[in-house]
């Protein structure tokens, strides 16, 4: 399944591309869109990770009480110990990426610290080393490299209308302009909002505390809607709470499903255990 999605999601990429060029230089804006889809492919499979830490500016964690729980959780779940990054924002929130097992990395806020108690933070972690266990990290993060390139094709199509014939461009690029940031949203939501709740059951069976993750989600919560974060909007999927300001599009597209469902879930998987 992760294969499926994996190349669906290229293989949508590459459409995109390939129409974003057509449009905007014919035969010749495909080719090269082709040439250009393919790097890029290859790239963001191999360096996504690494784009979306520099991106919010990710440093390495040195927290033992952090890197304690961690190796707790990973020998739990059957996992190689993934790295450890810290975001310098008090906004709690955390999020896991990498291409794989071997090569993943859970990133966490310095407000996820600071604002969530030990079984919470638990359960917050337990929630990422889910997603890495799932093999959900790879699609998630290509996602958010890709959805940000599809928005660039947007801006480039903005700027064409004023270099060209406005009125002709703007016939055959408007579409674009439209279109672009429904297809981002799109792409989003190959990673299926079912994962969130897989992930939140995970991470529950693993800590046997879902209460735990329950009341973690509603602390984040609180926190994201007071205090948006500034950042990449395709890159919301990949957070377990999404710390954007959410508009009408957002809202539509939605990868997260609600969190008043996702806490009513954790509560009634409580009483089972």
């Amino acid at each position: 399944m992760s294969f499926f999605r994996t190349t669906l999601l290229l293989s949508l990429l590459t459409g995109i591309f390939l129409g974003a060029g057509f449009l905007i230089a014919g035969i010749s804006g495909a080719v090269i869109a082709l040439f250009f889809a393919a790097f890029f492919n290859f790239f963001s499979y191999w360096y996504s990770d690494k784009i979306v830490l520099n991106m919010y500016g990710a440093k390495k964690l040195k927290n033992e009480e952090i890197e304690e729980i961690v190796s707790k959780l990973a020998k739990k779940a059957k996992i190689q110990k993934p790295k450890l990054y810290l975001i310098n924002t008090q906004v709690p929130n955390a999020f896991a990426t990498g291409r794989n097992e071997k090569n993943s990395a859970i990133v966490v806020t310095k407000g996820l610290i600071n604002s969530l108690d030990k079984e919470e933070i638990e359960g917050v972690l337990a929630h990422e080393i889910s997603h890495i266990k799932n093999h959900d990290i790879l699609i998630s993060t290509m996602a958010a490299t890709i959805g940000g390139a599809i928005s660039f094709l947007a801006n480039i199509a903005w700027w064409s209308l004023f270099i060209g014939d406005s009125n002709r461009d703007g016939l055959i690029l408007l579409p674009l302009l439209i279109f672009a940031p429904i297809g981002a949203a799109i792409i989003q939501l190959a990673i299926s909002r079912t994962r969130e709740y897989e992930a939140d059951y995970s991470a529950g069976i693993i800590t046997k505390n879902p209460l735990g993750l329950a009341n973690a989600l509603r602390k984040i919560e609180s926190f994201v809607l007071a205090n948006p974060i500034r950042g990449n909007s395709a890159t919301s999927h990949l957070f377990i709470v999404n710390p954007f300001k959410a508009d009408a599009i957002s809202k539509l597209f939605s990868t997260h499903p609600k969190t008043e469902d996702r806490i009513k879930r954790l509560e009634e998987l409580a009483k089972k255990i």
